[in-house]
């Protein structure tokens, strides 16, 4: 089974299209569900967050595969495939694990380095291994690829290149030391919005969720207060800055709601603020269009040139473990069919000579053992080593065909292991 990455990004089509296809809640499930039920999948995980959507699967037949895959993109966003194509990117075997560390480490986000990624992420695994939808190979390969990242923000600095959505959007803004901010949500993008207004100054938090609880949390934790989520066009005239990530799916602030100044910043996909709010004097709407357009995240620097040399490195690493433990089966396969050759032979003397001494058997077969332990010591060891180089699997296909192996003996053994 090869790994292959199917979807769209900011990098690839318009934050419109991006809210046309962007899946949540029971909808992430169906389409998880779908996917992994296609005859050409084995194992599936999708990644859909307002920056985007992203199908990771396991599959023994490419074309056909891809096929499937946009299609269901096709079937679950209502978007024509003939549209969607042109704005998809397939990634195949060592492409799709090194496109899924950038991705982890921050480097494809719109934000370069932000570190939101990596918790989205982690949940899309969670989910698949909720619905069952992931075995040992995409459950490997990610949480491989979530210590990537982890070690990426650990090592380097690429934390500061870009810390978040949140910021950069506000670095739209202005100073906000002094002025009344409005929260709606209180999920991980929303939490982070209300201690960064916090650590600039802001001074007056009010966070708005639909459960009230989880907002009262949230605004006690930035000494802000919390009210229904009812109340939000209540709370809209006083205050200067609003931020929404609710995942609501439809707008919950429209243009009627609004009658004076205020920055009103956008993170959810599909849209919480209806763009028409631009029309309104004195309102500013920075979405993630609008983010996109400026160019504030994407700055790279040394840090993010640290950052690719870490994905190379780990790449590299991952392929090389990859490919040994594709020989590990059919090394297990020769030993133990010489093991076996070993018994037989030691059946055939002990017919032959009956009344050999215990201690005499013993020794025979130790050393019958030790005879083919190191005759194969050195070959074993060096298909492991040469298995790392390209086209390491035909030293593999090699061993069996000169030991007549079984062919089917390297796959039993795999699935023992898994």
């Amino acid at each position: 089974m090869s790994v292959l990455a199917i979807g769209l990004s900011h990098r690839t089509a318009p934050v419109a299209l991006l809210e046309r296809v962007s899946v949540s809640g029971d909808a992430l499930a169906k389409l998880l569900h779908d996917v992994q039920q296609d005859p050409c999948v084995a194992e599936a995980m999708v990644v859909s967050t307002c920056n985007r959507v992203e199908v990771y699967v396991t599959v023994d037949r490419f074309h056909a595969a891809v096929t499937a895959v946009t299609g269901l993109l096709g079937v679950h966003s209502g978007v024509p495939v003939e549209e969607l194509t042109p704005h998809l990117y397939v990634h195949y075997e060592e492409q799709a694990v090194e496109h899924l560390f950038s991705v982890v480490c921050g480097l494809d986000s719109m934000v370069v380095g932000e570190g939101q990624i990596l918790g989205q992420v982690r949940q899309a695994l969670k989910l698949a291994q909720r619905h069952g939808t992931v075995g040992a190979t995409l459950n490997e390969l990610v949480q491989q690829a979530l210590r990537v990242g982890k070690r990426a923000h650990h090592e380097t600095g690429i934390d500061q290149a870009g810390a978040s959505l949140v910021s950069a959007g506000l670095a739209l803004a202005g100073d906000l030391a002094g002025r009344r901010a409005l929260v709606v949500g209180a999920g991980s993008m929303s939490s982070l919005a209300a201690v960064t207004l916090a650590r600039a100054g802001v001074t007056d938090i009010v966070v708005a969720n639909r459960t009230f609880e989880r907002g009262a949390r949230l605004a006690e934790s930035v000494g802000g207060r919390a009210v229904a989520f009812s109340a939000v066009a209540d709370e809209l005239p006083g205050a200067d800055i609003v931020i929404t990530c609710t995942g609501a799916g439809r707008h919950i602030i429209t243009p009627g709601m609004l009658n004076g100044p205020a920055f009103l910043l956008d993170l959810a996909l599909p849209h919480d603020i209806d763009p028409a709010v631009r029309a309104v004097p004195g309102v500013t709407l920075v979405d993630l269009e609008t983010i996109k357009e400026s160019g504030i995240g994407a700055r790279e620097g040394d840090s993010v040139a640290s950052v690719r040399g870490l994905v190379t490195e780990e790449l590299r690493a991952y392929l090389d473990a990859e490919r040994a433990a594709k020989v590990t089966p059919t090394v297990v396969a020769l030993r133990t069919k010489a093991a076996s050759v070993v018994e037989s032979e030691l059946g055939r003397l002990l017919m032959r000579v009956p009344n050999l001494d215990e201690r005499a058997r013993d020794e025979v077969a130790m050393t019958v053992q030790r005879v083919v332990d190191k005759l194969l010591h050195e070959p074993t060891v060096r298909v492991k080593q040469l298995a790392t180089c390209p086209g390491g699997d035909h030293y593999a296909e090699a061993l069996r065909e000169l030991f007549n192996l079984d062919p089917k003996m390297p796959e039993a053994v795999r699935e023992v292991e898994l």
